[in-house]
């Protein structure tokens, strides 16, 4: 401990083993123990009390779209590392698509590492992406280091991305299921999608009959033969329907290798109260009713569901018409992602441990990085978000970090203010001022 440099100090540190007080030891960015709270300080050490404020690990969100390079007016490294940096999020990892290139090819990482390199906030990872044509290069991008694999089901709304039909999913399994690869799919059935009422205009009511919840399940299920088939590792993303609980239960109860998330704006938006016109709500699949909304929560709680995640796919202000069928479907909230969740959470009497373990341990330990990121403990990084868990804030859109200051959380009172935001071991924010960018490109670990 002679090496100590930090040594942060809370009566709240949420560590695996519980909600604790304790003094947390940083040298050379790592933890080097979780101590007694009235600990003496190692000798040179500096010492930050943070009081009752609660320290919790830096969360870890697998699924954001920061679009950069190519369509960098919807986001940015920038903007969206500082946006997470200012929602407690210490690790992101960036999807394939609506960026141009798509991370396709080997050469395509490249060019998004190097375009992420300095403008990093926090750290940063990569998923490849699966499509009909580019079954030789998932192998080269796994060696490269991306994460797993993104394909979709149904089309993605950017042509550059198709998705993949049944065959090409095959294929592109059984090659990712070799190396023992992760495959993340957007799981919507094309045919179930183009088979539903096609109404258009700012009815919301309108938009959700056109993305039926059989789709989702229709579409899971497929994914589970395969999977079962190859002994593949699968991950379903934003899974918004409750229909496909059970399904997705009897399958991991088979030892099925699945897992599976869901996004705040599921936790904690309803289509009741989705107003028409309001596209801003727009994503795919989308917000439904309230009774889904409780089994949602319900899977969460018993581990059908495995993590919560942003899916942040932000847009500029001119592509969310007040028609469902033409605006661009994406939620932006990658700043109040556990702001939202924790005060859908506490409302049904979870605790900030289980919102942890969610956001930050499951998700960490779905890429990997569970060695590194995820938890308080010794020898993890030392990154942290320090929250007030009992403050309040009216969400203005003017005010947040994200590049375009559109969000279906506009005028929401929520719970949790971020204090500071610490990356291995130095803070990165603090009362809304910002260091310079500090933030490592990640790759998979082997």
């Amino acid at each position: 401990m002679s090496d100590a440099e930090l040594v942060l100090r809370s009566t709240r540190v949420i560590t695996p083993e519980g909600t604790r007080a304790a003094s947390v030891a940083v040298a050379a960015g790592t933890i080097r123990a979780v101590l007694p709270y009235d600990a003496p300080p190692p000798e040179g050490a500096r010492l930050e009390d943070l009081g009752d404020h609660v320290l919790l690990p830096g969360l870890v969100d697998t699924h954001v779209h920061v679009n950069d390079p190519g369509r960098t007016e919807w986001e940015g490294f920038w903007t969206a590392t500082r946006a997470a940096a200012a929602g407690g999020i210490t690790t992101l990892v960036d999807m394939p698509l609506n960026s141009l290139p798509p991370t396709t090819t080997v050469a395509h990482l490249r060019t998004k590492q190097q375009v992420a390199a300095d403008k990093a906030h926090i750290d940063v990872g990569f998923w490849g992406g699966a499509l009909p044509d580019n079954v030789k290069d998932l192998r080269p991008l796994h060696e490269a280091g991306v994460f797993g694999f993104k394909a979709f089901l149904s089309p993605s709304g950017v042509d550059e991305f198709p998705h993949l039909e049944r065959d090409p999913l095959a294929r592109s399994m059984a090659e990712i299921a070799a190396f023992d690869g992760l495959l993340i799919v957007h799981a919507e059935d094309p045919h179930l999608l183009s088979s539903a009422p096609q109404r258009g205009g700012p009815r919301y009511a309108d938009f959700l009959a056109s993305r039926p919840r059989d789709a989702e399940g229709t579409a899971i299920a497929q994914l589970i033969r395969e999977a079962k088939a190859l002994d593949a590792r699968v991950h379903v993303l934003h899974l918004s329907s409750s229909d496909a609980l059970p399904l997705i239960a009897e399958a991991k109860a088979e030892g099925v290798r699945l897992t599976v998330e869901t996004c705040p704006h599921y936790l904690t938006l309803t289509a009741e109260e989705v107003p028409d016109g309001a596209s801003e709500f727009k994503c795919c699949p989308p917000i439904r009713e309230a009774a889904n909304q409780d089994l949602l929560w319900q899977a969460l709680a018993d581990g059908t569901i495995d993590c919560v995640v942003t899916d942040h796919s932000p847009s500029t202000a001119d592509l969310k018409t007040d028609d469902f069928a033409t605006a661009w479907g994406g939620i932006s909230g990658l700043q109040l992602s556990l702001a939202a969740v924790w005060t859908e959470a506490r409302r049904r009497g979870h605790g900030l441990e289980d919102v942890v373990r969610w956001m930050s341990s499951r998700t960490a330990e779905l890429v990997g990085l569970d060695r590194r990121k995820g938890a308080i403990a010794p020898g993890r990084d030392a990154d942290f978000a320090v929250l007030a868990p009992d403050e309040t804030f009216t969400v203005d859109p003017a005010a947040l970090q994200h590049r375009n200051h559109v969000t279906a959380y506009a005028g929401r009172t929520l719970y949790g203010v971020v204090k500071s935001t610490w990356l291995r071991g130095q803070r990165i924010l603090a009362d809304g001022e910002f260091t310079e960018p500090k933030g490592r490109l990640l790759t998979r670990q082997p």
